[in-house]
């Protein structure tokens, strides 16, 4: 069977899912399904984290952060790791510098 997945999964996302030993945690299908969800989320978020810097006349590093609180709760459909990658790839979007003092959530720490 040959797989025909088009999409590059990048090694910042798969090490969300990736153990000590270097194995996934998920099977290969559910990591390519949530990166394609976080990414998506990070584009979308683009506008709107423009508009926030804008309008509340905050620095980047307010708007990454204040994303990253909204992405960090359980409504969010998205794990503290992959709100960190979110809010991280929303960052490379803008050409901003990402938080480097945001803390780690716990399920991102080795």
């Amino acid at each position: 069977m040959s797989d025909e997945y088009q999409i590059e999964v990048p090694p910042s996302f798969y090490a969300l899912y990736t153990d000590a030993r270097q194995r996934l945690t998920e099977p290969l299908r559910v990591v390519r399904d949530r990166y394609e969800a976080c990414e998506d989320l990070a584009n979308h978020l683009v506008d709107h984290a423009r508009t926030l810097l804008f309008q509340l006349g905050v620095t980047e590093d307010d708007v990454l952060e204040r994303c990253l609180r909204g992405l960090d709760t359980p409504e969010s459909g998205v794990s503290g790791a992959e709100a960190r990658w979110v809010v991280h790839r929303l960052a490379e979007l803008l050409g901003w510098p990402f938080l480097p003092d945001a803390p780690t959530p716990p399920e991102a720490r080795g």
